[in-house]
């Protein structure tokens, strides 16, 4: 045993005094589809439904035991490391400020309160969260408090690598293969420091956050120059350098990014089929299974499904973003003629099973032609083939506009 897993395990033996150990479940459904043993590691199911309460307390933990006068605790978060802070100060009965920035859904706020209640004061600062977070580091230097990292912090990864310990004692053994999703790094640098080479990794990053694939390439932390938030929960844009350290060694195929939107397509079947309701962080894993199906076959695997923090607020557009990646919702600008029976035209050219989801028009004049914006969700994707031969055969002209992120983000 190393040290490192010696660490872990004792932080998992703690925690026994705070919530109980997480799930380790089979899934008969996608065992099947992929011919292996899958399981899931139910982090969506802790008391605040993230794996980051065991950072915060393991983090909290080690604070109080070398100073038990420490008893003020700073952290900037607008999502699961807030509530994992809150619930942490409230089992520990001392003092946590929340920075969350102004523009965080009052959904998180409520809850990050809820589990702090009277031992958290939650402030509003900053539009962006590089602001927050140095609002955050101010006043924790002001008050000499104690700043608890989301991820880039020995104790917090010693605290995810709990995770594993409890992998291996519920399973019996270290797993063939595990699946994990990756924001700031401090669950993989948990997970895979306590497994080492007796496990296969796969690393899963969303594509518009894709920051350990950008550090190993650098061969160092660097800071994206874009970020897509919508994978809230592993939208980073630097992975940590304590995290990185733990990581540099992986092996870059063994780190892969996954489309936004196919993510969406993953959450919707565990809920609908699976009755799972998981954030677009927590289906990382899972969705990461078909990338890796031909090394997984005969292979015991876990998919650590790391939160499940959704507000259902978001699920119309989860289920858009959903439909447009599996090809079955489309949007397009026709170019309709100005005369009179020409939409009834258009509505005869579509086909049984294509119905209008978006009809608007976006500059109709005395013209011969007017701009329409079409939106149209069919059954198979092969429709649209008919649809859009039967639009040039007509003489209508239309451009398709379903992956322009441009024009989407202004008319859909």
């Amino acid at each position: 045993m190393t040290q490192f897993q010696d660490l872990a395990r004792r932080a998992q033996t703690a925690m026994r005094d705070v919530f109980d150990a997480t799930p380790l479940q089979r899934n008969a459904h996608l065992s099947l589809r992929y011919g292996a043993e899958v399981y899931l590691k139910r982090e969506d199911l802790t008391p605040v439904r993230s794996y980051k309460l065991r950072g915060a307390f393991n983090a909290m933990r080690k604070v109080l035991a070398s100073d038990p006068s420490k008893d003020v605790f700073v952290c900037a978060s607008a999502g699961n490391h807030a509530q994992g802070v809150a619930f942490m100060c409230k089992h520990f009965g001392v003092r946590g400020v929340i920075f969350m920035p102004v523009t965080t859904p009052q959904q998180k706020i409520f809850k990050t309160k809820v589990f702090g209640g009277d031992a958290i004061d939650v402030r509003l600062v900053g539009d962006y969260f590089d602001d927050t977070l140095s609002a955050s580091q101010e006043y924790c230097d002001e008050v000499d408090g104690t700043f608890l990292s989301p991820f880039d912090d020995e104790d917090v990864i010693e605290g995810q690598a709990s995770v594993a310990a409890e992998i291996e004692r519920q399973l019996g053994r270290a797993p063939d293969h595990v699946i994990l999703p990756v924001g700031g790094g401090g669950l993989a640098a948990g997970v895979c420091g306590y497994f080492g080479t007796q496990t296969h990794f796969t690393l899963v990053e969303p594509k518009g956050g894709a920051s350990l694939k950008a550090a190993l390439s650098a061969g160092k932390p660097v800071r994206l120059p874009s970020l897509d938030g919508f994978v809230d929960g592993a939208a980073v844009a630097q992975i940590g350098s304590k995290t990185f350290v733990r990581l540099a060694s992986i092996d870059p195929n063994d780190v892969i990014s996954v489309p936004e939107d196919r993510i969406c397509t993953t959450m919707l079947e565990m809920l609908n089929v699976e009755g799972i309701v998981l954030e677009p962080a927590g289906a990382l894993a899972v969705d990461a299974l078909a990338d890796v199906a031909d090394q997984i076959k005969g292979k015991t695997v876990v998919c650590v499904t790391s939160g499940g923090n959704f507000d259902f607020e978001r699920l119309p557009e989860v289920k858009e973003r959903a439909q447009r990646y599996s090809g079955v919702k489309k949007y397009f600008i026709l170019r309709l003629p100005q005369r009179p029976g020409a939409l009834k035209e258009f509505l005869g050219i579509l086909g049984p099973e294509d119905d209008i989801a978006r009809f608007e028009y976006l500059k109709k004049s005395a013209r011969n032609f007017g701009s329409v914006l079409i939106g149209i969700e069919t059954k198979k994707t092969e429709n649209f083939e008919v649809l859009f031969a039967r639009l040039d055969a007509a003489g209508m002209g239309y451009s398709d506009i379903t992956n322009d992120e441009t024009l989407a983000q202004f008319l859909i």
